[in-house]
Parts: C-alpha cells; structure tokens; sequence
C-alpha cells in the first residue's frame, strides 16, 4: 500500500496519489494558491480514497466561503453515499466523521474528532492543520495552543515540516498570552523556512498584542519578500502591517495599504478579505475619519455576496460595512434574518448558531446602536459580551475593533468610572500604546482634569514618535 511522507497508509491510494498527497499538504501548510490543484491531482489520482475527499471537504469550508462549502458537501455526500465507514481504517474514519460533521456545519464537533485523530496519529499534519484552523475558527485559544504542543514531541528537530508546527503553535503560545515564548517558536519556524507565512503572522500578532507596533512595522519590513505576495495569507498580512502603521499614527501609510492590498477593484471578494478591510476602515470610523468612499466600495462587495446564515464573525463585518457607509437600514435587514434562521429548529446542531445567538447578533445589534449615537444601548449589549467574544471565533487582534467599540460607546456615554476600567486594562497590558494613552487623556479631559490630559496626551505623541525611526515600506 503506498504511504504518504509521514509513514502514514494511503488507503485505496496509489504512490501517484501519495504523492499528489505530500504536495497538498505541503501547500496547506505554507498556504500556497496550489494546493487545491494538487487537492484536484490527489482525487483524480485516488477517486475512492477516504483522505482525499476529506481533504476537499476541508478546504471547502476553512475558507468560509457558504458557496465552497455547498459545492464541497454536495461532492462528499456523492463519494460518502456508498461508503462503509464501520470498515475503513481509524485514521481513514476519523478524517471521513470530522469532514462529514464539519460539513454539516459542526465546526466544534469536527475539531474534537480531529483532536482524536491526532492523539494517535500525531503525525498528520493534515489533522493538526485543519483542526488548528478549525480552533481558530471557534476562538479555542487553549486548544489552538496545546492540540500542536501534544503533538510536538512526535516530530523530530530535523524534520522538515517541524518548521510549520512551531509556527502553529506559536499562533497559540500568542493567543494565550505567552507572547515571548510565542515569538521564540515562531522566529525558529521563519529561520527554518522564510516563507512561512502563518509563523509570520503569528510573530507579528505577539507585536500587536504588546502595542510594540515600532517593532512589529521593522519585522515584517525585513522579511516582506517573504510574505506580501502569492499565499492565501497575503492580504492578513498587510492588515498587520497596516494596523501597525495606524497605531503610529501613519494614517496615509494604513489608507494606503488599505487601497493597495485590502480592498481595491480587482479584490476577488472574499470573506476573509473583506473582514479584514472592514476592520481596518472601522478603526477610522471610531477615529471620526470620514472614509465614505471605501466604505461604500466595501459595502457594495458586501451586498453582493448575499451570504446565507454561514458564519457569525463574517456577519459582524457586513454589518460594520453597511454601518460604516450609513446604510443603517440594510444592516438591520440582515439583523432581521439572522433572527428568522435562529428561529429553525435544525439550525440548533450548527455551531454558527450558538455563535450567531450568544454573540453574532448582540454584536451587530450594538453596531448599529453606535451608528444611531445609542452610546448606553452599545455598552449594555457588549459590557456582558467583553469577555466572551472569543465564542464566536477569530484573535484578540481582530476582536480589538469590538473591544474599542466599547470604549468609545463607555467615553462618549459619559460612563466614566467603565471607561476607566477598560483604560486601565489595556494600559496595563499594551502600555506602549498611543492609542491607550489618547483614551486616558480623553477621560481626563471628560473629567475636568486637563493636567492629566496634558500629560497623557504627551505621552501618547512620544510613544508614537517612536516609531518614526522605522522605515516606511509599502
């Protein structure tokens, strides 16, 4: 039977399709555009092969993409239909159960089966990723961590696709606070492979969550060649860049990576990239800059998805972007569908349901009270909701639109005594941030105290001078 590069059995394969195989998962790993040719070879290879229609049922839904995933499910039911799974190998029947829940809209259901399968088989790294994506997807931050930390000890140091694994791993370390540790792994996965981009991302994400933006705008410019261009990563990684440069207040740098690389004409588009554009632009939004040509252009994109009920944290940012270009009324109608397809009783197995219910739609609801000046409305719904917008998926980084949405409802609302909590809490944690020292000055300013605006407005102009040493790249 042949065998795939981890000694792994290809179950109704060929050495062809093993391969074609090693290929995909090569491209998985390092998010190279090929590997859904090379998924595309490996089912023609291995058209009865259980990990080959897994493997395209996964790459169907990590996108969150409701027409890949459709397309996805429709081609897996067909292969699946004549399937004995009770007699197929464990790995072949793991993968089979965690693509058909996964499909099926179980996202969490999914993870766990794939968690399974990489207790005994810590070696699939096909596993380790997509459950590693799926943890993402779900905001898991202890299991995006420790799935690949329980796996590590199974790869040996000179292993080739080690690299990757302490890369993901340092996505995890990052996620749940261990952030120098977090950048020593991710720094060992670059220095091993230049172009792995998700170890990138996550040393840069340890940078965003130190408010060390200086530092993290002369990272990514000393390896740009090795992750602005040509991975399915590239436009996440210039919102990095961008949000870097928008902490130090470099507002032409931001706005011109925006119409550079997160949204522009020939945008394709997508989910991912579009939620990235709208948390970029929102961050203007809650500035007072007026951007109302982009967000219009976004909220076009937006409109023209049409998206069904699929994943929350997407809905969130159509609502930010029809918010943004003041089409209040367009947000609201998508609100009002969320509640009909809440109201089904079979939505209730779907994990996007709980997140749309406990966090989605509370979320939304409170974008649009921030567009109607309802400041105390905005803090009711997403005071009880600070701590717990990990459930509905995404990172600390990508959720910081949320968490200043808060604070700004709590400044403007007059709400003095939570705004200096919130103040308090991101100082003590980023306290090298302009952004952070502009609040306080605000609050010292609501309360009459202009000796402390002063100087915390102070401090906020030199720590953004700062990083006027570094270079500036686009």
């Amino acid at each position: 039977m042949a065998t795939d590069r981890y000694g792994h059995d290809l179950y109704n394969g060929t050495s062809e399709a093993a391969a074609h195989l090693d290929r995909a998962v090569e491209g998985l790993l390092f998010f190279r555009p090929e590997v859904a040719g090379a998924v595309g070879d490996l089912l023609e290879a291995a058209p009865a092969a259980p990990v080959a229609h897994a493997f395209a049922a996964y790459l169907g839904v990590l996108g969150t993409e409701p027409a890949d995933a459709a397309a996805a499910r429709q081609r897996f039911e067909t292969f699946a239909a004549g399937l004995d799974t009770a007699g197929l190998p464990m790995r072949e029947r793991l993968h089979t159960a965690a693509a058909e829940r996964l499909l099926a809209g179980d996202l969490r259901r999914a993870a766990a089966l794939l968690e399974e399968l990489s207790v005994a088989c810590p070696r699939d790294a096909l596993a380790l990723f997509v459950g590693h994506q799926l943890d993402f997807l779900t905001g898991d931050a202890l299991r995006l961590r420790d799935r690949i930390g329980g796996a590590l000890s199974a790869w040996e140091e000179d292993d080739p696709h080690r690299g990757p694994l302490l890369g993901m791993y340092a996505f995890g370390l990052e996620e749940c606070g261990h952030y120098a540790q977090a950048r020593d792994a991710g720094s060992a996965a670059v220095e091993r492979h230049r172009h792995d981009v998700w170890a990138i991302h996550a040393v840069a994400h340890t940078y965003e969550m130190e408010g060390r933006f200086a530092d993290g705008i002369a990272f990514l410019d000393g390896r740009a060649d090795d992750w602005s261009s040509g991975t399915f990563l590239t436009v996440h990684n210039w919102w990095h860049y961008a949000l870097f440069a928008l902490e130090a207040g470099r507002t032409d740098t931001a706005l011109g990576v925006y119409d550079a690389t997160l949204h522009h004409e020939e945008s394709r588009g997508l989910a991912m990239e579009l939620l990235d554009a709208a948390a970029m632009l929102w961050r203007f939004h809650l500035a007072g800059s007026d951007q109302s040509r982009r967000w219009e252009a976004l909220a076009d994109a937006w409109a023209a998805r049409a998206d069904p009920p699929f994943y929350a944290f997407n809905d969130v940012h159509a609502v930010m972007s029809y918010v943004g270009a003041g089409r209040v009324a367009q947000a609201r109608r998508l609100i009002d569908d969320r509640r009909r397809w809440l109201a089904e009783a079979d939505a209730r197995a779907v994990t996007n349901h709980a997140m749309t219910a406990d966090v989605g739609l509370p979320v939304c609801e409170a974008l649009v009270a921030h567009a109607t000046g309802d400041h105390d409305t905005v803090m009711e719904l997403l005071w009880p909701l600070r701590r717990r917008l990990h459930e509905f998926g995404g990172s600390h980084a990508q959720r910081d639109a949320l968490q200043k949405t808060l604070l700004e409802a709590a400044l403007r609302a007059g709400r003095h005594d939570a705004a200096r909590v919130l103040i308090s809490e991101r100082t003590a944690l980023r306290p090298d941030s302009p952004y952070n020292w502009l609040s306080r000055a605000r609050l010292a300013e609501s309360l009459g105290d202009a000796a402390r605006a002063a100087v915390a407005r102070d401090r906020a102009s030199r720590l953004s001078r700062s990083g006027d040493l570094v270079p500036d790249r686009r």
